[in-house]
């Protein structure tokens, strides 16, 4: 067994070890990196030949957490990993869109990357870690990748930037972004803000790449000592220089003036009009010569994109006839859904979000049961694309892993905005429907998100709005152009992806993906600004339809209301078995959950209506209300001795009438003075102090007859002074 290895010391002196030779030797590339306690197991492996037909790369990047590494069992019902989770998902697409650019443009072979966590550290999180494994793997192998990769994670941690910091510092942190770049360039960038500026994202993203420099040297360092920098030799694709050079001279002059006169046309007008240009230049060419269909298709498809980005780098005109600042026209509508707690539908352009807000209880929180994330998730949002949204027909199934990162950037864009938990105690679940699209329908979602808060009565901190950002640049010239609010064909042409969402004050979260070399700071701070002054229109025509959050909640919306009750009344709340919590729900119809803090307890209570609250917030104030000297209560009679009568007054709470508080008129004895069970007012006259005791009176609040004289003010004393001798027990 030869196992190699080798230590990468960072700036602040921690380390992390990769090591290869020992585990899943049977893979083209295999390590095992280690940084504190996390572990994580990277392994590469391709087919050498590409499956027939295949025009693209089919790469598959798995990233999966064993509950083993966290000393845990999983609480699914078989008790194993299963599916993945959605962290897990987007951990893996992390690493998907940093590592597929990188792959020659004619490498087919099905390709895949297995990234394991064997053991976990919380001061060394495994997301960020994930990119370094995986292009180490790579990076040793004979697979066509040429050049290493990582990903890092910054944050601003009390004005600080801090790089990959421990498990416990996220959550208090004003940004966190996740930046992939080889050594000479930026891939891919995600994360949340804080509402920051431009200023301080651009300078997590150069403290970020700093830091990745160091991780590119180490893995071609390692390489080139295993003597591994080779490459496997390939044929994936078949070329026809001289039908590439027929079909872009016959086509290319006709696609772009089709381009340049349908610029107020539709997707579908477009579409329509470059097919009648492919179909008469099929039909043209000469019956005696046989040419590959696939190659007609491809040489054409490159054709139409050379033709869209010259038109606009040349005579700076988009496909529907924008200049590169103009949003499309935004048409919104919140409270579109009367049956919902919220609701907002918002269409830009040819992209349509119908979004919709439910409020739930506690009830309805989400589980995460994973091993890095667990506990209990209070704020969902769900983004869904179906296939009619593009005019396509495929089976409707599970959500696909696009549909779970577009939420999952919707999610960020808003969490930080909307009121802490503590001050809007529900679950809340935002849906976002897409019903058509032609480009950035996440940001539409974030839009008619935030819309959708607003119209349920949730006291947002203000409104968040969010744009998508496209570029096209040519390397030779130098000539570039970033362009707002891109369509899909943009989006598909084009070198950039940038997604930017936030409010008037910063940014709230980012997404942005490079499909090209060379993109200077310069650039992104000029895409950063010209986003800013997009967001601000967006957030203009929102604000036309709904500008700041309903006064209070739909009718139809559950009421919350949380009684803070002291720790040691909880049991009482609940009563033995559930009893006293179940009845409250029975009796009142509300919804009743109790919590405990280390310090209080927590009564949460939701309701449809105020009639219901008001029943149930009574009999949880009965329980757990503290007995007040002088107060009056109507009490129910539990027990008659021969010295007085057992009276609850409150529930749980029995008091003494004894037998000389019932009435002012000398009484005997108890016989028919009161029954079991019947209701008699009382007033309470004392709790003692070591017993905790209660002393009630009925005669205090009964006509004092004029024959019986006022009772002293004096204090009672155990000697003279004119007060009551002292209490003798008779034998």
């Amino acid at each position: 067994m030869n196992i190699q290895s080798t230590t990468i010391t960072l700036p602040d002196g921690r380390e992390i070890k990769v090591e290869t030779g020992q585990l899943a030797r049977q893979a083209d590339g295999a390590v095992l990196l280690r940084m504190g306690n996390t572990m994580i197991l990277a392994t590469a492996v391709a087919d050498h030949n590409a499956r027939e037909g295949i025009d693209f790369l089919p790469l598959s990047v798995d990233y999966l957490e064993k509950f083993a590494s966290g000393g845990k069992i999983p609480g699914s019902f078989p008790r194993r990993e299963g599916r993945a989770s959605e962290h897990e998902i987007l951990v893996s697409r992390l690493v998907d869109r940093a590592l597929r650019p990188l792959f020659p443009d004619d490498y087919h072979a099905d390709t895949q990357i297995n990234i394991w966590l064997l053991s976990y550290d919380e001061a060394a999180v495994p997301d960020a870690l994930a990119a370094l494994a995986a292009s180490f793997a790579l990076s040793i192998s004979d697979i066509p990748f040429p050049e290493p990769i990582s990903e890092v994670r910054v944050i601003k941690h009390n004005g600080e930037f801090l790089v990959n910091p421990p498990l416990n510092l996220l959550n208090e942190a004003e940004m966190d972004i996740i930046v992939a770049a080889s050594f000479d360039n930026i891939l891919m960038v995600e994360g949340e803000m804080k509402e920051v500026s431009e200023a301080d994202m651009l300078e997590g993203m150069r403290i970020a790449h700093e830091a990745i420099k160091i991780h590119c040297k180490a893995q071609t360092a390692f390489a080139e000592r295993l003597g591994r920098t080779a490459k496997r030799t390939y044929s994936h694709e078949t070329n026809d220089a001289e039908l590439e050079k027929l079909v872009h001279s016959s086509v290319y002059d006709k696609v772009y003036a089709a381009l340049k006169a349908g610029i107020n046309n539709s997707k579908a007008d477009r579409k329509a009009a470059i097919a009648v240009i492919a179909e008469e230049f099929v039909a043209g060419l000469p019956s005696d010569h046989t040419y590959e269909k696939g190659l007609i298709s491809k040489y054409f498809k490159k054709a139409h994109k050379k033709a869209a980005r010259d038109l606009v780098l040349n005579d700076g005109i988009r496909l529907d006839g924008r200049l590169k600042d103009q949003i499309r026209p935004i048409w919104a509508q919140a409270d579109f859904l009367p049956g919902t707690h919220g609701s907002a539908l918002f269409t830009r352009g040819e992209t349509q979000s119908l979004t919709t807000i439910t409020l739930g209880t506690k009830l309805d929180e989400q589980i995460i049961d994973g091993v890095v994330h667990e506990g209990m998730n209070k704020f969902m949002l769900h983004y869904n694309f179906p296939a009619f949204a593009t005019n396509e027909v495929r089976p409707n199934r599970a959500p696909s892993r696009r549909e779970v990162g577009h939420g999952n950037l919707a999610l960020r864009a808003l969490k930080h905005i909307k009121p802490a938990h503590e001050e809007f105690p529900y679950t809340i679940r935002i849906v976002s429907d897409i019903l058509e699209s032609n480009g950035s329908s996440s940001m539409a979602t974030v839009c008619a998100g935030s819309m959708a808060l607003m119209d349920a009565g949730i006291k947002m901190k203000a409104a968040v709005s969010g744009i998508a950002m496209g570029m096209i640049s040519d390397s030779k010239t130098g000539k570039y152009a970033i362009l707002s609010d891109i369509l899909g064909d943009e989006d598909h042409l084009g070198d950039m992806d940038f997604k930017v969402t936030g409010t008037e004050k910063g940014i709230t979260a980012c997404q942005m993906d490079m499909k090209v070399d060379g993109l200077s700071y310069q650039v992104l701070a000029e895409a950063l600004e010209q986003a800013k002054r997009g967001r601000l229109h967006i957030l203009g025509e929102m604000n036309k339809a709904i500008s700041e959050s309903r006064p209070d909640l739909k009718p139809h919306a559950p009421r919350s209301v949380v009684i803070q009750i002291p720790k040691e009344l909880i049991g009482a709340v609940i009563g033995p078995g559930g009893k006293i919590v179940q009845d409250i729900q029975k009796t009142t119809g509300a919804t009743v959950v109790i919590e405990e803090s280390n310090t209080h307890g927590l009564v949460n209570i939701y309701a449809t209506n105020d009639t219901i609250m008001a029943a149930a917030v009574a009999r949880v104030q009965e329980i757990v209300a503290e007995p007040e000297v002088g107060k009056i209560y109507k009490g129910l009679v539990k027990s008659i001795q021969t010295f007085g009568a057992f009276v609850e007054f409150m529930k749980g709470k029995e008091g003494l009438l004894h037998i000389s508080e019932i009435t002012w008129e000398r009484l005997e004895n108890m016989d028919g003075v009161l029954e079991i069970g019947e209701e008699v007012q009382v007033k309470l006259l004392e709790v003692d102090q070591k017993t905790g005791k209660f002393r009630l009176s009925r005669k205090e609040l009964l006509p004092r007859p004029d024959h019986i004289p006022e009772r002293s003010s004096t204090p009672r004393t155990n000697n003279g002074g004119g007060s009551r001798p002292p209490f003798k027990s008779r034998r």
